[in-house]
């Protein structure tokens, strides 16, 4: 039999199919896993995903992507999955041809004329018996995302995919559903919201019933299950921010003991008696992520954590200051006691502190890692700052079109600076990291910062999105209305902006980005106008999990500061 996961990246498939198929091996069946724990058993096929995330090929085009997806599948088919269906009584894919079409069709639009008759080339009559559409709320699914990279210190370059935005993923997921409804009688929605344990066991079960009756029977059964589960789920009404923060709490305490580092994500920025309990009981078992969690934030708890915590995790404590704490006196002397057991980190949390302590660090780990003081030199316009620059430049200069690491560092030294020094640098960078060089461009207004946006607006959205963050000249504001449909980045940077613009770009998109609209409120949110978007919002949308945090923060006035957590 032949079983297909699919889902959106941070879903868990490749986490449950992995659980699953340890499982049936231990039940005695012959299982082959066609990507087990995340590797394919193809390198070609590896090969091929490799090309395709790589975000230095700014310039694939839809339909060029498409055939790549097809034809990674297509190895993989012909080398791996048909040797295997004959000799084993399960065979498992993360993925399958189904991946290409709602990535082709739902994510970049690309016509039914044109992929399906390629897609029925390529399968060739190979048919999954069952495909699980693992299905989480997409704000579930980038906190894990984003808390795996931040607790595996990822220095990778960032995905091509990801580029245009976590819009991308929402139509992904809605793509995902479509086909599963088209196709009862193979596609069964798994809810991957539960402990894995018991995900996986209802799993398995399915894939037994497939097997000693048929999977059609097998999946009706699966379907009827899953409508009483999501009976059970409702949720009562949600008028206030008060009520988002009592549904927030519910939803995230029993995460605490099934899924601790995503539930220290959630309450990233967060701070008051409603959810110090759950900090406090988060920090017993993933420290590092609450660290994470509390950056920039300046009440008692999370000073009294950062001490607590220092000595066991001097690296995630210096990590937890963030640059937003500047010349605050307990920032600075913990940022003293830190360095010699995590000097790049504390060095990353100077920010543009420019005073003798500040440089001082700098020179201080200068000898062992260039690279980490000079990529944090962003914003710095002094001659000490330039000197350093120049320096590496002289350093690496052959290597800035080959080497990512050395490319990035250059472009994000010049980050928010204008002027041709400054641009020079970027276009030595632009080639190995241009995400990094794009990014740069922060809050920059002069007329090649412009050309750069308008050559990457359609491709990285997000990315030129990062760059207009309180930017209010005219192009900016057109830039946010091209992409904002697709593209919740386009209100990420009108954070507490009251201008007639900011307010007509959240009124248009509230029900297509609720949660963002909500965050981008900030203070204006215990304003007549924001109150009443706010009660609206969590009216029609009780079940975003995003938005309950925002409204939650409200409740507990978060929303009245402004942190460098990326939430």
């Amino acid at each position: 039999m032949f079983v297909v996961f699919e889902g959106i990246d941070g879903s868990g498939k490749t986490t449950l199919s992995n659980a699953v198929v340890r499982a049936l091996r231990e039940r005695g069946r012959t299982v082959k896993h066609l990507r087990a724990e995340g590797k394919f058993a193809s390198s070609v096929t590896e090969a091929i995903r490799a090309l395709g995330r790589d975000s230095k090929n700014l310039d694939l085009v839809p339909r060029a992507e498409f055939l790549l997806y097809v034809a990674r599948e297509v190895q993989l088919m012909e080398e791996a999955l048909a040797p295997a269906l004959p000799t084993h009584d399960v065979v498992v894919a993360d993925r399958f041809l189904y991946t290409a079409e709602v990535l082709a069709r739902s994510g970049r639009g690309l016509g039914a004329a044109f992929t399906v008759p390629v897609l029925e080339a390529a399968g060739k009559g190979f048919e999954p018996d069952l495909v699980l559409l693992v299905d989480v709320d997409p704000g579930l699914a980038r906190a894990r995302r984003r808390v795996s990279k931040i607790l595996e210190r990822d220095k990778k370059p960032p995905s091509r995919k990801g580029l245009t935005g976590v819009g991308l993923q929402q139509r992904i997921r809605r793509g995902y559903v479509e086909l599963a409804r088209s196709d009862p009688e193979r596609w069964v929605v798994v809810d991957n919201d539960d402990a894995l344990r018991d995900t996986t066991a209802r799993v398995v079960a399915l894939i037994e019933s497939a097997l000693t009756t048929s999977p059609r029977a097998a999946a009706a059964s699966f379907h009827a299950d899953h409508a009483v589960r999501a009976s059970k789920r409702e949720t009562a009404p949600l008028t206030s921010p008060k009520d988002a923060l009592t549904a927030f709490v519910d939803w995230l305490t029993p995460r605490v003991a099934t899924e601790p580092a995503s539930a220290a994500y959630f309450l990233a920025g967060l701070s008051g008696p409603s959810v110090e309990s759950l900090r406090l009981a988060l920090a017993r078992v993933v420290p590092e992520a609450v660290l994470v969690g509390i950056r920039g934030l300046t009440d008692e708890p999370s000073w009294e954590l950062r001490f607590s915590l220092r000595t066991a995790h001097p690296a995630f404590a210096a990590m937890s200051l963030g640059s937003s704490l500047g010349a605050d006196p307990r920032a600075a002397a913990l940022r003293q006691e830190l360095f010699e057991a995590a000097p790049r980190e504390v060095v990353a949390s100077l920010g543009a502190l420019s005073d003798a302590s500040a440089w001082n660090l700098r020179e201080r780990l200068l000898s062992e890692d260039s690279d980490a003081v000079v990529a944090h030199l962003g914003t710095l316009d002094d001659p000490r700052a330039w000197e350093l620059r120049d320096a590496y430049v002289e350093r690496h200069r052959r290597h800035f079109d080959s080497s990512y690491t050395a490319a990035q560092t250059l472009a994000r030294s010049v980050t928010g600076l204008e002027g041709d020094r400054a641009f020079e640098l970027r276009r030595l960078a632009q080639t190995a990291a241009p995400i990094a060089a794009l990014k740069s461009l922060a809050g920059l207004g002069s007329p090649e910062s412009w050309a750069w946006r308008d050559r990457y607006l359609a491709r990285a959205p997000k990315a030129v999105m990062s760059t207009l963050v309180r930017v209010k000249d005219d192009r900016a504001w057109q830039m946010r209305l091209a992409v904002a449909a697709e593209c919740k980045e386009a209100l990420d940077g009108i954070s507490g902006m009251a201008d007639e613009p900011a307010w007509e770009l959240r009124e248009k998109y509230a029900d297509v980005w609720p949660s963002t609209v909500v965050k981008s409120l900030g203070p204006l949110a215990d304003e007549p106008r924001g109150e009443v978007l706010v009660r609206r919002l969590l009216g029609s949308h009780p079940m975003n999990l995003s938005l309950l945090k925002h409204a939650a923060a409200i409740a507990l006035g978060a929303h009245r500061f402004s942190l460098d957590d990326e939430e």
